[in-house]
């Protein structure tokens, strides 16, 4: 059978992008070994890692002084800012001074600001929180910086997350009265 010249390229361009995006795959696989949790508006990891020039800036700026630099075991990643909310969570900064500060544009400004934008994915785990064992609480609802439209209690006094509005700043995790938190954090995928 032969192949029109048409069906040649779309032949061509379908498997070089198959192979294209294997290869990127596993690059990426070998470049990022472990994720981090990044400032507010960080580019795809790769991306990142490419962009970020370790200067720091964004570093001072942050009001809670969450950001801090990689350390020089994190290969590729080390200098690079990241986030670790079990000790300092991202307090979801309305004008995102980290992002301002970057000269490179490693930390971009998302579109719409915080509106429909996550940092990381929340998970609830109701097994761990007191309120499913009777006891009022409301640390978590009162401590989160994005209000009600991203964390809020329902009429028996358990948190509700309310995923539209939930950045995925880490401040509920780090807040929750009970150890381990009934709050995890998952870095979202590129």
């Amino acid at each position: 059978m032969r192949l029109s010249p048409g069906d040649r390229r779309d032949f061509f361009r379908q498997s070089f992008g198959e192979w294209a995006e294997r290869l990127l795959e596993k690059t990426e696989d070998r470049i990022v070994q472990q994720k981090y949790f990044r400032p507010p508006g960080a580019l795809p990891e790769v991306a990142f890692l490419a962009a970020c020039s370790r200067c720091g800036a964004c570093e001072p700026v942050c009001p809670p002084h969450a950001i801090q630099p990689v350390p020089s075991s994190g290969g590729l990643a080390a200098g690079t800012p990241a986030i670790d909310p079990k000790i300092q969570p991202c307090v979801a900064c309305h004008d995102m001074p980290c992002v301002q500060a970057c000269p490179t544009g490693a930390l971009t400004l998302p579109r719409n600001g915080w509106e429909g934008y996550r940092m990381a994915a929340l998970e609830f785990l109701p097994e761990r929180c007191v309120t499913y064992q009777g006891t009022a609480c409301r640390v978590c609802v009162d401590a989160c910086p994005v209000g009600e439209r991203a964390l809020t209690s329902d009429e028996a006094g358990h948190p509700v997350i309310r995923l539209e509005g939930c950045v995925g700043c880490g401040v509920c995790m780090r807040e929750c009265i009970t150890s381990p938190s009934s709050y995890q954090l998952r870095i979202l995928e590129d």
